[in-house]
């Protein structure tokens, strides 16, 4: 599709001229020989680019581009005028102009103009969309009680400047619980870091946080800016915080009291600011009856502590959860969308989940990759084996009939005796005590999903 550019100048050669130019460049003009029309061309097609005369009959270049600006933000206009004055250059500038152009207009700088203005243009719709998917993929989903309990709690802290400290399980969602407090905070324009603690060796990860200077130990060819320094207006994020060595707890504890430190190997002191979240698995209050962690850094680091619920306690937030992750999935990937029957999410609603939403995303992930079938049902996840262990009898409680919970029961049961028995339908069918020809119809109606050489026959 061609991109479109108006074009507003009372001088007909001027339009004119403009227009072949452009034209022979492969782009749509729209003509006017005032504000008024052009105005009204702007609200009716879809522009991608003006080019307006400063001198106009009635509204006046100037006053143009301010509505276009107030309602057209993203569309980039490019100031023409025949009187090459300073002053009404640098006003059109701070009213927004993307550039400036003096008649007579030079070809040459007209398409090179036009291609950077475009360009530019290209790109902050490509920034507003990159901007919205990461807004997206860090979004917390979940409206259960403990979850909705959670956002509020961070609408109410992230405004301020306080330390925070969160603790959780494994996989219940701590970077995205930071990356929503720095998004929502004054330094949300300033660089978010993280630092995984666990994740680099000790005798490196002083250089990680601080920096080092070139010839500070071997290997050290160059000067190494520090994740500190890299955050410095904005938030820094330490992970897994309770594997953090001793000596880097103190050297860590005397950064959050001065805000100032040294690359490794130099002299000259630095001084940042920034906003320290911290997040655990482990038990701190533990870890120093253990001797394994300062706690003049634990009440430091401590100031504003976030408890994360684990899965298992919000698992009405399971269908949300399956629901945008299998977008995710469809978004990012391309993948077909497929859905899951009532039975199937019940299902995975009954399992606790020990890896939390982690395991639930990989789980789903497997589901969409094994599954053929648009609908995803029972057999489908006992097919695939995400579930690590097999649901008790506790589970058969989640339903609402007696009938779905003596389906599940029987599913469950013949199953069980199908693997133990080697999928030996007669013996099976001896040993539960029904006939073989009942046995099939059985798992037929209760989608029991039987070894492929055996549906195959």
């Amino acid at each position: 599709m061609k991109e479109k550019i108006l074009i507003v100048d009372d001088e007909k050669g001027i339009l004119e001229t403009l227009s072949e130019i452009l034209q022979d460049e492969g782009y749509e003009t729209f003509l006017s020989e005032d504000a008024e029309h052009g105005l009204d061309i702007l609200e009716k097609e879809s522009i991608d680019l003006v080019f307006l005369d400063v001198w106009l009959p009635g509204i006046s270049g100037i006053d143009a581009i301010k509505y276009i600006k107030e309602k057209h933000g993203d569309i980039p206009v490019i100031m023409i005028s025949g009187h090459g004055k300073v002053e009404v250059a640098v006003q059109a500038v701070k009213l927004g102009a993307f550039d400036f152009l003096e008649k007579p207009l030079s070809m040459e700088r007209v398409i090179l103009t036009t291609e950077r203005a475009l360009q530019f243009k290209r790109l902050e719709r490509e920034n507003v969309k990159l901007k919205s998917s990461l807004t997206k993929k860090y979004e917390l989903i979940g409206s259960s009680k403990p979850m909705n309990d959670l956002k509020k709690q961070i609408e109410l802290i992230a405004r301020g400047d306080s330390r925070i400290l969160i603790l959780g399980e494994s996989g219940t969602g701590k970077e995205l619980v930071a990356r929503a407090i720095h998004s929502l905070s004054d330094r949300s324009h300033a660089p978010f870091v993280e630092v995984n603690c666990a994740a680099i060796p000790q005798e490196l990860i002083e250089s990680e946080l601080f920096g080092h200077e070139k010839g500070a130990f071997t290997g050290a060819i160059d000067r190494k800016i520090g994740k500190f320094e890299l955050a410095d207006g904005g938030t820094l994020f330490l992970d897994e915080i309770g594997d953090m060595s001793l000596l880097t707890q103190a050297k860590l504890l005397r950064v959050i009291e001065t805000q100032k430190f040294q690359r490794v190997g130099g002299t000259k002191d630095i001084k940042v600011n920034v906003r320290i979240i911290s997040a655990t698995n482990k038990d701190l209050a533990e870890e120093i009856k253990k001797g394994n962690f300062r706690e003049d850094l634990y009440y430091r680091l401590n100031v504003v502590p976030i408890y994360l619920p684990p899965l298992r306690d919000r698992k009405e937030d399971i269908p949300e959860l399956i629901s945008y992750f299998i977008s995710e999935y469809v978004r990012e990937k391309g993948w077909k969308g497929k859905t899951l029957t009532e039975r199937a999410i019940k299902m995975l609603q009954s399992y606790d989940w020990p890896g939390n939403v982690r395991e639930l995303k990989n789980a789903l992930e497997r589901l969409m990759i094994m599954t053929v079938s648009d609908l995803i049902d029972v057999q489908h996840i006992e097919a695939t084996g995400i579930i690590r262990k097999s649901i008790n009898e506790e589970s058969y409680f989640q339903y609402t009939s007696l009938r779905e919970a003596r389906d599940a029961f029987e599913r469950d049961f013949i199953l069980k005796k199908l693997k133990e028995n080697n999928w030996n339908m007669t013996k099976t069918a001896d040993l539960i005590g029904i006939e073989r020809s009942n046995l099939y119809k059985k798992i037929k109606s209760l989608g029991i999903p039987l070894p492929k050489e055996l549906s195959e026959n």
